[in-house]
């Protein structure tokens, strides 16, 4: 069990952080969070499905992140990410690009950020997001709306989150 988790822990901790970071704005607060994901799945590793473990980690992550945010009602600030946590998954945005994103996403609430960065920073369907969140498809779609509407749509449009 614990070589399997070990292998586990080596293919998605890098896409764990990635989504922490996004999520908190906060490299060590985004660190912690995984740890405490991982932490989680590793005392259920018995109960998880091997080709559900990755969701299942990081449906705890989002949730982990989501208390966070309510025991501390406060709003991340996100000036100290470092630049290894915020390559996209394809590794072709700019830096320039990157931090246009970052600083978009502070200026959403906590429940707007995570959908957007579940929605298009990981690529899940509405339906997706909406399961992992449990919340309606309808509020996934009109969050998204609303959130993207707030930000620069024209960064958006031109793929910088997908």
């Amino acid at each position: 069990m614990d070589a399997e988790f070990t292998a586990f822990v080596e293919g998605v901790q890098t896409r764990l952080s990635r989504v922490a970071v996004l999520l908190t704005g906060n490299r060590t607060a985004a660190e912690d969070l995984v740890q405490e994901a991982l932490i989680r799945t590793y005392l259920n590793w018995g109960k998880v499905r091997p080709e559900g473990a990755y969701a299942y980690t990081r449906r705890i992550l989002v949730n982990l992140n989501t208390d966070r945010w309510r025991r501390r009602h406060l709003e991340p600030a996100l000036g100290d990410i470092g630049d290894d946590h915020l390559s996209t998954q394809a590794g072709h945005t700019t830096v320039e690009q990157r931090d246009t994103i970052v600083h978009e996403l502070a200026g959403l609430s906590t429940r707007e950020r995570t959908i957007i960065v579940l929605r298009y920073y990981l690529d899940l369907t509405e339906s997706q997001v909406a399961e992992e969140l449990e919340i309606s498809v309808g509020t996934v779609k009109s969050t998204c709306s609303r959130a993207l509407a707030r930000m620069n749509s024209e960064r958006v449009e031109e793929g910088w989150l997908s």
